[in-house]
């Protein structure tokens, strides 16, 4: 990929160099794009071929550089060889650059970008995700603790809920239940004992006790598969912490019999990771009563899905509040003898602020996913440019989705950030809004111009900067691409979105497609399929659904 240039330059170092083609794939990145219209596709990073060299020694990089490039040759591919701060440059004859990149763009379809040699050595792996996390009969918030609330919960209902209400809007109930029960357990603490004694009950496996939370449970899945489906969200399994109240109790008997679960005063039970004594490495994993933890149950939650699914990894999606518990749990998965709490990963959040409706503090995901829908219905009613569609509310919930994701990976996943509305909706500038106008007004251009100019192209009219400046960072897809594969941040994605949509609305007026030559329209509608193409990949990996009217 990177429709192959990168190979070919690699093949033509090995022989220089005399090390296999694979060892300089990844050395080897596309330029991003520059005002420079003579500016270079590839660049090799020679600080990378000397990295293993002891820097005393290192010959200078420039040097290197220079003499490096001197043994190289052009040929059909590559048209102009150069040097650069530390790196040796590539420019691809620009009429195959164009001829190549738009046809593996319209070949490859939703796949372009991820049959690169970039992926070539990584192996298909079975991955768990975990994420989300709600707690059982309490609504989705937008940035929700994970915590046992099942015993309050059965309390609260048993002194203050209905049947019937529970029946017609269950979750709303059982929250009311939920907020007037921790308010009475501040005032009586018989309120917050009988809470632990039904969690006690439950993790014995009274029959009363087992049936009232499996409704509640069944209650609160049904609910979150309705608003998880107005994310797109589809999941494979449905298993949250409390699903191993039993298993946990056989963690339980197994770190004794490693001689890893010591006993305290107040007759809790801890494990010591550190083995010395360290308080700040103590984690408690039993109560006094005999019932299980947080972490517990998260120990038994990892090795059930390792016996179930033998994954490669697993991935733990969270608040970075929970990051130190994660920490405990994967060191001590480790000393009890599971040598794959290597493959367990915490992929940690950060903190949105000042996300409120015109109601107030915003408290459930679903209050701002009917925010978000009335807002961009607004705006669109009020935009004089706005298509008529058949399902507006449609439309209006995902551009102001795409919206909402946009403004949430922007930045480091673990970055806190203040939530703007306003600039959230914004229909210029880098947001989702602009994303999905960008999709939608290229979608606009096909559908007016028809496919009749897309059987073929002559590539000479596609030599102007602006699709020279497309076409170049067409071809840097896959590398961003790997990017957010190792480091799991969508961040590189958004970035490498916008600049597209940069791109395409600069282009947008300035090749025109009416009234020019049937020749260069065709060409030039060639160009903006392969970019609207590209976007839709991008957004779709970032959950978002591209609209093609707006």
């Amino acid at each position: 990929m990177a429709c192959g240039f990168r190979r070919v330059i690699a093949c033509q170092l090995s022989r220089v160099l005399d090390l296999p083609p694979e060892n300089l794939i990844k050395s080897i990145s596309a330029v991003p794009i520059s005002k420079n219209e003579e500016a270079a596709d590839f660049q090799l990073s020679v600080d990378s071929l000397l990295e293993k060299d002891n820097d005393h020694s290192r010959p200078d990089i420039q040097v290197h550089a220079k003499r490096l490039a001197e043994k190289l040759r052009c040929d059909t591919v590559v048209s102009e060889i150069s040097t650069g701060e530390r790196t040796v440059n590539f420019k691809i004859n620009r009429e195959l650059l164009t001829k190549t990149v738009l046809k593996q763009v319209i070949e490859d379809g939703s796949k372009y970008g991820l049959k690169s040699e970039l992926f070539s050595d990584l192996p298909q792996k079975k991955i768990v995700v975990e994420f989300s996390s709600p707690n059982v009969a309490k609504k989705f918030h937008v940035g929700h603790l994970r915590s046992t609330i099942i015993g309050l919960l059965a309390t609260g209902f048993q002194l203050f809920g209905y049947e019937e209400k529970l029946q017609s809007n269950p979750l709303q109930h059982l929250f009311e239940v939920y907020i007037q029960v921790n308010k009475e357990a501040a005032d009586d603490k018989s309120v917050a004992k009988l809470a632990q004694e039904f969690f006690q009950r439950l993790e014995l496996g009274d029959v009363q006790a087992l049936s009232l939370w499996q409704k509640f449970r069944d209650l609160s899945i049904e609910e979150y598969i309705r608003i998880y489906k107005r994310l797109g969200i589809y999941f494979d399994e449905y298993s949250g912490e409390s699903f191993y109240r039993e298993k946990s109790q056989e963690v339980l008997k197994l770190l004794e019999s490693k001689g890893l679960l010591l006993k305290t005063i107040k007759g809790t039970a801890v494990v010591d990771i550190s083995g010395n004594g360290d308080p700040s490495s103590i984690c408690t994993v039993m109560r006094s009563d005999g019932t299980s933890l947080y972490a517990t149950r998260d120990l038994a939650a990892a090795i059930d899905r390792m016996d179930k699914y033998n994954f490669d990894t697993m991935i733990y999606v969270t608040d970075k509040g929970q990051k130190k518990h994660f920490q405990q749990v994967f060191q001590m998965l480790k000393i009890m003898g599971y040598d794959w709490a290597e493959r367990c990963q915490h992929v940690p959040f950060g903190v949105v602020q000042g996300m409120k409706t015109r109601r107030g503090d915003v408290t459930f995901l679903e209050d701002v996913l009917n925010e978000i829908q009335l807002r961009m219905l607004q705006n669109m009613a009020s935009i004089k440019t706005t298509k008529e569609l058949k399902n507006p509310q449609e439309t209006a919930e995902r551009v102001g989705l795409a919206a909402l994701i946009i403004q949430d990976f922007k930045g480091l996943l673990l970055s806190d950030y203040k939530f703007n509305w306003d600039r959230v909706f914004q229909s210029r500038g880098d947001t989702g809004v602009f994303l999905q106008y960008t999709h939608a007004r290229l979608h606009s251009l096909e559908e007016t111009f028809g496919c009749g100019y897309l059987n073929d192209f002559n590539t000479a009219c596609l030599q102007e900067p602006q699709s020279v400046s497309i076409l170049q960072h067409l071809l840097r897809f896959d590398e961003v691409l790997y990017r957010s594969s190792q480091d799991l941040q969508p961040r590189h994605i958004v970035s490498y979105l916008l600049t597209l949509s940069h791109l395409a609305a600069v282009a947008h007026k300035t090749l025109q497609i009416k009234d020019s030559p049937p020749e260069v329209a065709g060409a030039r509608l060639h160009l903006f399929k392969a970019v609207r193409s590209v976007l839709a990949n991008g957004m779709k990996l970032l959950g978002i659904t591209p609209v093609c009217r707006m």
